[in-house]
C-alpha cells in the first residue's frame, strides 16, 4: 500500500454501478481515490476513464489486478463472475469490495471467504443499505421496544429489466432473488436473527431465470416474515413491521434509500402516529470508508462476512424451495 494512508481504487469493469453510484461515493469518502479501471475492451476503457476522469485504463482485468498503483478492487462483474475475479485479485494482494450478492451461491461465497482469509486480505459485500442511517435508525426503534416484540415483517422490491439485462440471464448468474431479494432477506434477517423455516414460488423466464418470486421465512419468538420481488414490475421498494403494540413502515425507496434523499419513518405507537423524520445520506459511502477504515487499521468491517455468508445460505434455501414446488420437480 502507498505511504500516505490514501487507498487507491481500481474498478473492475464499466459496470453502470461503478459509474452512477461507486466512484462518486469513493471521491466523497476523505481517504479514496479511484485510480485505474480495466475492460476487456482497452478502447472502452480508455473511454470510461476519460468520462469519468480516472487516470489510468486497463485492456484487461489480469492488467488492473497487477498494477503497483491499485490498493484496492471493487468488483461490479456479473454475479456468476463475482467468486472467479475476487479470488484472483486475492491471489494478486489486493483486498476487494464486491457488488452484492457476494456470489450466486453460498458455497462459492465460502470459498471466497477462505481464500481472503488465508492471505489476511479484506473481503466484503457491498450491501450498502445496511449502512443508511434510515436502516439504522429503523433497527433502533425495533430494539428499543417502541413498537413492542416484531410479530411480522413484510418487504417488496421490484424493478422492471429492459430486455437483454444481465439480471435476466442464467449464466450472468441473474434472477430477482439474488439481484433484489437479497436486500428483503437482509432486511428480515437483521431485524430477527436467523430464520429456521422457508416457503417460496416463483416464475422463470425461457432461460430458467426467476422473474417474479415470493419468499416467506419463520424466525425464532414466533417472528414471520415474507417478501415479494420482480424484474418485470414498475419500480417500488417499501417494508413494514409489525409488533405487539405498534408498527413500523417505510415507503417508496426503503431497501434502496438513495444518495442525497432523506426519508420519514411511519410510526405507529397503538393509535398515536408520528413521522420520523432520517437525514440523507450516501450509503456507499459510508460503506467505503467503513471498508477504508479496516483496511488502514486492520479491523474488522461493521457487516461480517458471516452475515453476508448466512445471508446466501437463506437464499440458497429460499431458491431450493421454489424450484421444488414447479410442475414436474422431484421433491
Amino acid at each position: 500500500m502507498n505511504n500516505a494512508k490514501r487507498i487507491r481504487w481500481g474498478i473492475l469493469s464499466t459496470a453502470r454501478i461503478a459509474a452512477s453510484a461507486m466512484i462518486p461515493a469513493i471521491r466523497q469518502t476523505k481517504l479514496g481515490d479511484v485510480a485505474a479501471v480495466a475492460s476487456r475492451d482497452l478502447q472502452k476503457a480508455m473511454e470510461f476513464a476519460k468520462k469519468h476522469q480516472i487516470p489510468k485504463a486497463h485492456g484487461s482485468y489480469e492488467a488492473l489486478l497487477a498494477d503497483p498503483d491499485v490498493d484496492a478492487i471493487y468488483n461490479p462483474l456479473p454475479v456468476s463472475m463475482h467468486a472467479e475475479w475476487s479470488i484472483k485479485a486475492s491471489e494478486a494482494g489486493k483486498p476487494v469490495l464486491c457488488e452484492k450478492p457476494l456470489a450466486d451461491n453460498a458455497q462459492s461465497a465460502i470459498r471466497m471467504v477462505e481464500k481472503f482469509r488465508s492471505h489476511n486480505l479484506l473481503l466484503s459485500e457491498a450491501l450498502m443499505f445496511r449502512y443508511h442511517p434510515l436502516t439504522r435508525r429503523v433497527k433502533a426503534l425495533v430494539e428499543e421496544g417502541v413498537i413492542g416484540r416484531p410479530l411480522l415483517m413484510r418487504a417488496q422490491f421490484n424493478s422492471a429489466c429492459p430486455p437483454g439485462d444481465i439480471r435476466l440471464s442464467k449464466e450472468a448468474g441473474g434472477g430477482g432473488l439474488l439481484d433484489l431479494g437479497c436486500y428483503c432477506v437482509s432486511f428480515m434477517r437483521m431485524i430477527a436473527g436467523e430464520p429456521a423455516r422457508f416457503a417460496a414460488v416463483a416464475h422463470y423466464n425461457e432461460s430458467g431465470v426467476d422473474v417474479n418470486f415470493a419468499g416467506a421465512m419463520s424466525f425464532t419468538e414466533q417472528i414471520n416474515g415474507y417478501f415479494a420481488c420482480s424484474l418485470l414490475a414498475p419500480f417500488d421498494c417499501d417494508y413494514s413491521i409489525c409488533g405487539e403494540t405498534g408498527r413500523i413502515e417505510v415507503t417508496r425507496g426503503a431497501l434502496v434509500a438513495w444518495p442525497g434523499e432523506s426519508f420519514k419513518i411511519r410510526l405507529w405507537r397503538g393509535d398515536e402516529f408520528e413521522e420520523v423524520s432520517v437525514e440523507a445520506a450516501n450509503p456507499y459511502a459510508l460503506l467505503v470508508e467503513d471498508f477504508q477504515s479496516a483496511m488502514l487499521k486492520d479491523e474488522a468491517m461493521q457487516i461480517s462476512n458471516e452475515d453476508t455468508l448466512n445471508n446466501l445460505r437463506a437464499l440458497d434455501a429460499l431458491a431450493a424451495v421454489a424450484r421444488s414446488s414447479q410442475p414436474g420437480s422431484k421433491s
